[in-house]
C-alpha cells in the first residue's frame, strides 16, 4: 500500500472521516467535524477499531473499523457503526 486513504461519510449535520497513512503500517486518524477524536499509531493486517462520540445531547458513541486484507495489503475497507447499524465508508483516494 503506497498511498494514503481517506474515508468519509456525513451523518446528519456531522462529518465522520478516517485518514489512513501510506505504507502497510500507516497511522490512522478518526475525525468528527474536522477534529481528531481518536488516533492509532499504526495498523496491520486484520482490523483496527477506533471509537468516538457524535456531538449531540446526549452524545452518541460510535466506532470505526479499518480492515486490511491479509493477502492483498493494498486493499483497505472501512466501515462505521452507530446505534447498532454498520455502514460502509467510501474511500476517496488521496494519491
Amino acid at each position: 500500500m503506497n498511498r494514503s486513504h481517506h474515508f468519509r461519510v456525513d451523518h446528519g449535520a456531522h462529518s465522520i472521516a478516517v485518514n489512513v497513512g501510506p505504507g502497510s503500517a500507516g497511522e490512522i486518524e478518526l475525525l468528527v467535524d474536522g477534529e481528531v477524536v481518536a488516533y492509532a499509531k499504526e495498523h496491520a493486517a486484520g482490523t483496527t477499531v477506533l471509537t468516538g462520540t457524535l456531538p449531540s445531547d446526549p452524545g452518541r458513541p460510535f466506532r470505526v473499523m479499518v480492515r486490511q486484507a491479509h493477502i492483498v495489503p493494498s486493499a483497505l475497507w472501512c466501515s462505521w457503526e452507530v446505534d447498532g447499524t454498520e455502514q460502509h465508508m467510501p474511500d476517496r483516494a488521496v494519491g
